[in-house]
């Protein structure tokens, strides 16, 4: 299988190669005979042009992407227009963002891009002060510096970015609207933020403010919840309890703490308006919780930024030039859909009659796993004409889950893809909507609920796979005995309960000693806890069962310093493939979380078209990715 799998890589770098080189096939072909007032120095200057492509195209140029955080989907996106350049222009760029939000994190990323020789530097900085130092030294050492988002307080070739605070303002405009169609004139309105330094939100603040001056509103003093959707939940809460009329979130955290808190309250009457669009933002606002959110293009600013740098390093100036990249206010209804009318997918044999509804629910909705599902789930519904609303919780809780599927339930929708938490937590909120004629389709995890398919990867197989890769290396380390340590999700997820089954398996009849399993609730930050615990007891080996397991152990690895502990994981993200990349963790077993998501929906439709799938259960594969 390996050797297969080798073939297949190498076929892939050579055709990849293959293509690199023709680079310029595209150009049009000069003319053979050249005017004769043509100058020698327009010559020169058609030869330098050449030997920029060339230099672009040849794959030496390394770019490192560092934003404020891998998580939010507004950096995914904003790294995913950014790749698609990197592709164009065939030049590599490495996403090398840390896992949350912190100054100390950001440095350190710029310090590993100029300590690893990186020729380019486009970055979304926290705030404007803070890595100011380190990024003049990468400066001062002829790396080109654009930004993206958010600028620091030193000088770029180029910066592409909303312009914050004419969004803020029109953000400000639209829950003034809302508050006089609703015969409201006066109130507190409460402001959820970042923090106080970051560049970009703060302006967002500030172009807010300034829509309501003259008027009768009281604005609160702001509270800041650091980007993340439970801390400014908790905030947006508090607001709510000293009764105010609308609430602003500064970003994607903060909008989704608040919508989330305007839910939880019932009180539909309080105004949410936010910023930056996401799958569980845009949820809220079809659900009613928050009015409307400033969609920015991240995409387009990944994009823009790696043409930059790429320009600058080919020695174009480009003059420190700001570019608007545009912001569009999002309602209700706003999202487009299919047609209505009978569809039949590209390359598929599943026809959709009418535009289902169906709801996706899988864990939760930040780990990039589950993002990169509803990527494939949303493709296939464009492709079909059918509705999916990605309605997950922001964070893994059972009561969470439920609420996801009563929500289906309550809202019409015909069809649900779930990754069901364990397998008999929502068990009982699956049966009621089964019995109600909704079709259930299980994708990652399922629960113990009959379902028209199941579309996972062989998890005991896989975790098996994971323990003799971690084997394989100690052995070569010349180590036959130790401790090993597990960090597990929880005990009752279906599909980590089984990896660990398997990896446990590979170790039957060693002198390896298996630890007790902790678990850390899928959990980066407390999975590093429980690893730096394992590796404070001397383990030679630990094993993380999912994406926020294995970042953590990686973390706790590459913080301890002691890199001959063997880390092994499961799934794929770009935080998980740089500590591959650095050496802190060996490898991680690489799920097809869009295969399961276009498959459940190509699923969903059948049923719903009355084809009998008889309760099958489909293996989406799984790799083995190392350094």
């Amino acid at each position: 299988m390996k050797k297969k799998l080798f073939a297949l890589l190498t076929c892939a770098a050579l055709l990849t190669a293959s293509l690199t080189g023709c680079g310029g096939g595209n150009k049009p072909a000069e003319s053979a005979a050249a005017p004769a007032e043509s100058t020698q120095a327009e010559a020169d200057t058609k030869e330098e042009e050449t030997k920029a492509e060339e230099k672009a195209a040849s794959g030496d140029t390394k770019i490192a992407l560092i934003t404020m955080d891998s998580i939010d989907q507004h950096w995914v996106t904003l790294n995913e227009g950014a790749q698609k350049a990197a592709k164009d222009l065939g030049v590599t760029v490495t996403f090398m963002s840390p896992n949350t939000k912190d100054d100390a994190q950001q440095i350190e990323c710029v310090n590993n891009a100029v300590a690893g020789g990186y020729q380019a530097i486009i970055v979304a900085a926290n705030g404007p002060d803070a890595i100011s130092s380190a990024l003049k030294e990468a400066a001062s050492s002829g790396i080109k510096i654009v930004y993206v988002d958010s600028p620091a307080n030193v000088d770029a070739e180029a910066t592409f970015s909303t312009d914050n605070e004419a969004a803020g303002k029109t953000a400000g405009e639209e829950m003034i609207k809302a508050l006089s169609d609703a015969g409201i004139t006066s109130g507190k309105i409460g402001i959820v933020n970042v923090n106080a330094a970051t560049d970009s939100t703060v302006k967002r603040e500030a172009g807010f403010r300034s829509a309501f001056e003259g008027s009768d509103f009281e604005l609160m003093e702001t509270q800041y919840g650091e980007g993340d959707a439970a801390k400014s939940q908790t905030i947006a809460e508090n607001y709510i309890t000293q009764g105010v009329v609308g609430i602003f979130g500064c970003n994607e955290g903060s909008t989704t703490g608040t919508g989330n808190a305007i839910k939880a309250s019932g009180k539909s009457d309080i105004i949410g308006v936010g910023f930056d669009k996401s799958d569980a933002i845009l949820g809220l606002i079809e659900d009613g919780f928050l009015l409307c959110t400033m969609a920015q293009n991240p995409d387009v600013m990944g994009e823009e930024g790696v043409k930059a740098a790429v320009a600058a390093l080919n020695g174009e100036s480009l003059g420190g030039k700001v570019t608007d990249t545009g912001v569009s206010a999002i309602k209700a209804g706003g999202a487009s859909s299919g047609s209505g009318e009978a569809a039949q997918a590209a390359g598929s044999d599943v026809t959709a009659s009418k535009e289902w509804k169906i709801a996706l629910i899988t864990m939760d909705s930040i780990d990039q796993h589950w993002v990169t599902l509803n990527e494939g789930a949303q493709e296939m519904a464009k492709e079909l004409g059918v509705t999916v609303t990605f309605m997950s919780p922001n964070t893994k809780d059972d009561a969470q889950q439920i609420e996801c599927v009563n929500n289906a339930v309550a809202g019409g929708y015909q069809a649900i893809i779930v990754a069901a938490n364990g397998p008999d937590a929502i068990s009982s909120a699956l049966k009621e909507a089964a019995s109600s004629g909704i079709k259930i389709v299980y994708v990652d995890s399922p629960a113990n609920v009959d379902a028209e398919a199941t579309f996972s990867t062989d998890n005991e197989a896989a975790g098996k796979t994971a323990g003799e890769e971690m084997i394989k290396a100690l052995s070569d380390a010349g180590i036959t005995s130790g401790k090993i340590g597990i960090v597990n999700v929880n005990a009752a997820t279906d599909s980590t309960v089984k990896r660990e089954a398997g990896f446990r398996s590979a170790f039957e009849g060693s002198d390896f000693e298996l630890m007790e399993t902790q678990y850390g609730e899928g959990d980066a930050a407390k999975s590093q806890t429980i690893a730096e615990n394992y590796i404070t007891q001397g383990v030679v080996g630990i094993f993380g069962c999912n994406e926020g397991s294995t970042t953590g152990t990686g973390n706790a690895i590459k913080a301890s310093g002691k890199s001959d502990i063997i880390g092994v994981g499961f799934d794929k993200s770009d935080a998980i493939m740089n500590l591959i990349n650095d050496g802190y963790l060996l490898c991680t077993m690489a799920q097809n979380p869009d295969v399961m998501g276009k498959e459940g929906v190509k699923a969903a439709v059948q049923a719903l078209e009355g084809e009998s799938l008889g309760g099958k259960v489909q293996d989406t594969g799984v790799s083995v990715l190392t350094k």
